[in-house]
């Protein structure tokens, strides 16, 4: 049957990287299981049990699956309802020579429960350098724009001044959070490593005529070929699902930052102050050919709506798990574990594109600012008149008349704001007449953005980056729709 006649997820078909799809492909995970049952062997074999050179040497050349494996492993899987034992049957096929020995001791989550563990190592390994190449990117869009007034919001309404700069900085700190999150999540990961059924190595202190140093050197030996530091002390059949609430919460709470993100810069592409990349054939609608709409922006909040729900997921299947272990956590991590990782890996895709090529419109910027201006400035022109000997509650009371006025010309009217020009006309403010348009100058309105910038980046930026500067890329990922 032809692919287009079933469903697909879009994350993998239509969005995803090549390299983060293939690290959640059967074909990957049925080749780390086979490679989990000869590291085992390999650790069984040094310890003293009677593993032959053949056994190892035939596991080693059938790692990769090829399709009649797959076919194998599936007829047997119908039969017997177990995955782990249908791939045992389908490895022994090939590797007849260990069919005897292969899984010895172990339960099924030791190949399905450690294979997850690489994959989550593996899996953080790969966005780590992607989310650290966004900062870098971002951080020197910030210091370009450091200077470059524009209006800020609170309540969404206008606010005081900040920056171009400064906002992105805003978006950095946050992505900043993001990446110590999800490098402790990395850095913390261990190896179930071998426990036996329900966690306490029985079977394997069995095998070894109960020798506990055997059974701990097995533990270690396996844990040092799969490239783990360390392996959890205390298991039951499977590691903790805490440890995959962890990790899912660190990727989940970055698909709230994609969302924060995108959702700024949906609104500074509605008003026109900044877009987002908008390449030369690009359709925006299939109506209204004049549209530039921030499909990438739209895109990430989508995708971080998705991964920052992953996060109750994880924790309701944590929550869930009875005694020792329950089953009613494989299908749902099946499903939650590739999604958390193929999700953040397409936001960060969809980030670096978006800040390699972000376009902002300064003229625009500065039109809104004059529009909103004239509000703000008046605490200057307050205090000013104070300095020159006016009654501060006489000043207050005639900017409020004639802001009032000025206002209802721009609501009821549409016309621009005037009430510059009234406050030139009105005598009380004579003695600053001349003053005027120096009081309006927008770079005093911005307090220490610019240099709040420059400290940022020079000192937060560059030490939180400092561990990734080789893997930092200066391509631009494409996107694949």
């Amino acid at each position: 049957m032809s692919s287009n006649n079933i469903y697909q997820t879009p994350l993998s078909s239509r969005y995803a990287s090549k390299e983060m799809a293939e690290l959640f492909s059967p074909a990957m995970r049925f080749r780390t299981w086979r490679q989990l049952w000869l590291w085992l062997a390999m650790a069984e074999k040094q310890l003293g049990l009677p593993i032959s050179d053949e056994a190892i040497a035939q596991m080693e050349a059938h790692l990769d699956l090829t399709d009649e494996d797959f076919a194998v492993a599936a007829e047997e899987e119908k039969r017997r309802r177990h995955d782990v034992m249908a791939h045992v049957h389908a490895f022994g096929q090939v590797a007849p020579a260990a069919a005897g020995i292969i899984h010895w001791g172990a339960t099924s989550c030791y190949c399905t429960d450690n294979a997850d563990l690489i994959f989550l190592q593996k899996g953080l390994d790969m966005l780590l350098p992607k989310l650290a190449t966004v900062i870098d990117k971002l951080s020197k869009f910030a210091v370009e724009y450091k200077d470059l007034a524009t209006l800020g919001y609170t309540h969404y309404q206008p606010a005081q001044l900040t920056t171009v700069g400064k906002r992105a900085c805003l978006w950095i700190q946050d992505l900043l959070f993001d990446l110590r999150n999800l490098t402790r999540a990395r850095n913390d990961l261990g190896f179930r490593g071998v426990k036996g059924t329900t966690g306490t190595q029985a079977s394997f202190l069995a095998i070894f005529n109960g020798d506990h140093d055997k059974v701990q050197e097995l533990d270690r030996l396996v844990t040092k070929l799969a490239g783990f530091e360390y392996a959890y002390p205390i298991t039951s059949q499977t590691y903790s699902r805490k440890i995959d609430a962890d990790t899912i919460n660190a990727l989940s709470s970055f698909g709230a930052t994609a969302q924060r993100i995108g959702g700024d810069l949906r609104h500074l592409a509605a008003s026109k102050e900044m877009e987002e990349p908008f390449e030369k054939d690009q359709i925006g609608s299939s109506a209204m050919a004049y549209k530039r709409n921030p499909m990438r922006s739209e895109r990430m909040c989508s995708l971080g709506r998705h991964l920052s729900n992953l996060a109750k997921d994880a924790l309701d299947t944590y929550s869930a798990q009875w005694f020792e272990r329950t089953l009613d956590d494989s299908a749902i991590r099946r499903i939650d574990i590739p999604s958390s990782f193929l999700t953040a890996d397409i936001l960060l895709r969809i980030l670096d594109n978006v800040v390699s090529g972000l376009v902002v419109y300064p003229a625009v910027i500065n039109r809104r600012i004059k529009e909103e201006l004239p509000f703000m400035a008046t605490e200057n022109f307050i205090m000013r008149m104070v300095a020159l000997g006016a009654s501060r509650q006489d000043a207050h009371e005639v900017i409020r008349v004639l802001s009032h006025e000025a206002s209802a010309e721009v609501k009821m009217k549409g016309k621009d704001n005037d009430l510059i020009e009234r406050i030139k006309k009105h005598e009380f403010f004579r003695p600053i007449w001349g003053e005027v348009d120096s009081l309006m100058d927008p770079k005093t309105f911005v307090g220490r953005a610019p240099e709040q910038v420059v400290q940022f980046v020079e000192k937060e930026v560059k030490e939180a980056l400092a561990p990734w500067k080789e893997k930092i890329s200066g391509e631009v990922s494409e996107l694949n729709v």
